[in-house]
């Protein structure tokens, strides 16, 4: 479970993925289970969540990564690879952003 704390200096990535409402669940499926099988597994994974927009037309993901070399590493292996190839091949357009933690703001 993601915690995002204003303490936290490892590297925070948000992928955004366009999809139609007749694609949204298959995609989600594809990230789950990469998200259960790799990336949960992958050295200096922290914390991540998979969300789909009311409209089923946007899927996002938020993950925290130890280090950006984690993040790069886990993206270059050949499973990663494979999967990501099958889950573009099936959305309209797919976007990594990497972030650096400003402020955190909660009760």
């Amino acid at each position: 479970m993601p915690d995002i704390r204003s303490d936290f200096d490892g590297q925070t990535v948000i992928c955004t993925f366009e999809v139609t409402p007749g694609s949204a669940h298959d995609v989600l499926e594809l990230l789950t289970d990469a998200w259960d099988q790799v990336i949960r597994k992958r050295e200096g994974f922290v914390s991540g969540a998979i969300h789909l927009n009311d409209a089923q037309t946007r899927i996002a993901t938020y993950s925290q990564w130890r280090d950006r070399k984690d993040y790069q590493a886990m993206l270059r292996s050949d499973e990663m690879r494979r999967r990501n190839r099958e889950i573009h091949s099936m959305c309209k357009s797919f976007e990594p952003v990497m972030y650096e933690l400003q402020s955190v703001f909660g009760d």
